[in-house]
């Protein structure tokens, strides 16, 4: 009978582990909306998918409705926007941008790589240049998040 409580404990951490596993596997995933035409955002979903990220892919013409209902200001805009956890994501983001704010879950409406920065993840062909990521408050005013020197 000595091991019957231990075999509690075992099914219990089991349990535990099968939530937490679960858990983790819904956090990384997330819906990118896309244009039918844009390769660079194939690529990004691409950096994304490489990261353990399952991307769902929902191509439409018209992103600025997307954008406007997560509280992305056009001034922000990117060529593709993606919504996990009740953030949305603009743009060219790194994956371990997108990492960090969901591991830290600051009060903000999106995270975005504003434009198409050469050297982000999916715009690599286009060469490298610094830039920025930015976390936009929902009064639509942002900070930098991350910098970046590009692929």
């Amino acid at each position: 009978m000595g091991g019957f409580p231990t075999r509690r404990l075992l099914l219990a951490a089991g349990a535990a582990l099968a939530v937490a596993s679960a858990s983790s596997a819904q956090d990384r995933r997330m819906t990118a909306y896309k244009t039918p035409w844009c390769g660079c955002c194939d690529g990004w979903v691409a950096h994304m998918r490489a990261a353990g990220w399952t991307v769902q892919v929902v191509e439409l013409e018209d992103l600025a409705p997307i954008r406007a209902r997560h509280g992305v200001p056009d001034r922000y805009a990117g060529c593709h926007t993606a919504v996990v956890a009740g953030y949305a994501i603009e743009g060219h983001v790194p994956a371990a941008d997108v990492e960090r704010l969901l591991r830290t879950r600051p009060t903000a409406a999106a995270l975005a790589a504003p434009g198409m920065p050469a050297g982000s993840p999916g715009m690599e062909a286009a060469g490298r240049e610094p830039y920025v990521t930015v976390l936009i408050d929902r009064t639509g005013r942002a900070t930098v998040f991350g910098r970046h020197n590009g692929a």
